[in-house]
């Protein structure tokens, strides 16, 4: 027994490396750093910048091309993964990122643009790691704004499916972790980020049909030409919050062979009818190009959503509006 025990530990230790993704400089972890495999799938780090990489999950990936904001993508091969991996700030992005300050002792007010909120499941896109959601706001006033909060409509489902439509109905249990990003307005599509700041919320069945995300302390206040605010799931997490490893696609036999399908994560998000404009974008996020593509008819996706007449996430926004001096 003991022979075996050991045998057994050895073999798992041989399949599953424990990372962490390090700032060359400072030592301290990198955040929720992005690690693709180049191949359409990919993971992330926690908090702590630790990510497990499993060969027996993974057994065709012989190389890891890591990423986050503010830094130098690195590559790595699998069969000499290091137990800690170094990143270099990228100093020419860096550079380029504008810093506003608070505006001290001017008179605002608060004003709210509603979410679209929605609970009929057929409505909703199935949130997966590789897909990032953004959405276009245009600037509507020569004033000066600046956001502080973002309403991130979701919707719920019900443990009984006979049931999912009433409103006090028993809900699936979930906690998931999103990342939240900001762009700039680069031609209509999302470009430059406004803020290097890691961005991150966990979501639960307990914050109901919407998730109130405060961002008062990022200082992003409106562009001329608009902006984007994206929203992309990083995966499930324990009930502290912390980042689970969660196997990123399901194995489907076909046919042609086995076909990877990636997991679908909770909760849902609605999309409308109800917004003139297209103003969705989606990217893939670990298929090579990584470019941005409006959601829209003849664009590549295969979407019931579409069919449906269905466009846009409605985002809902909360900003102050500043009185002119």
């Amino acid at each position: 027994m003991p022979r075996f025990l050991f045998f057994i530990f050895l073999i798992s230790n041989l399949s599953l490396a424990q990372i962490t993704v390090l700032d060359s400089v400072s030592k301290f972890p990198v955040s929720y750093a992005t690690i693709s495999f180049g191949d359409g799938q990919g993971i992330f780090a926690d908090d702590e910048g630790m990510f497990v990489f499993n060969t027996k999950l993974y057994p065709d990936v012989d190389s890891l091309f890591v990423s986050a904001i503010g830094f130098k993508n690195i590559a790595v091969a699998t069969n000499q993964l290091p137990k800690q991996l170094f990143m270099t700030a990228s100093t020419d992005e860096l550079d380029e990122v504008v810093v506003i300050g608070n505006i001290l002792n001017r008179k605002f007010k608060i004003e709210t643009l509603k979410p679209y909120l929605d609970d009929d499941y057929y409505n909703c896109w199935l949130p997966t790691i590789e897909s990032e959601i953004a959405v276009y706001f245009p600037k509507t006033t020569n004033k000066d704004q600046e956001l502080s909060s973002i309403i991130f409509p979701i919707a719920l489902e019900s443990k009984d499916w006979k049931k999912r439509k009433r409103s006090n109905s028993d809900k699936k249990k979930f906690s998931t972790l999103f990342k939240v990003q900001f762009y700039a307005n680069d031609h209509g599509l999302p470009g430059q980020v406004l803020t290097y700041e890691t961005i991150v919320f966990r979501a639960t069945e307990e914050d109901g049909d919407s998730y109130e995300l405060n961002v008062e302390d990022y200082n992003l206040h409106m562009p001329e030409d608009g902006f984007f605010v994206s929203i992309q799931a990083m995966g499930y997490t324990d009930k502290s919050g912390k980042l689970l490893p969660n196997k990123k696609y399901k194995e489907i036999k076909s046919k042609n062979g086995v076909v990877k399908i990636p997991t679908n994560f909770r909760p849902l998000l609605p999309f409308t009818n109800q917004i003139k404009d297209k103003n969705t974008f989606i990217k893939r996020v670990f298929i090579n190009g990584n470019n941005w593509v409006k959601f829209d008819k003849g664009n590549g996706f295969e979407s019931s959503l579409l069919k449906r007449e269905l466009y846009n996430y409605g985002i809902g926004l909360k900003y102050k509006t500043f009185k002119e001096n």
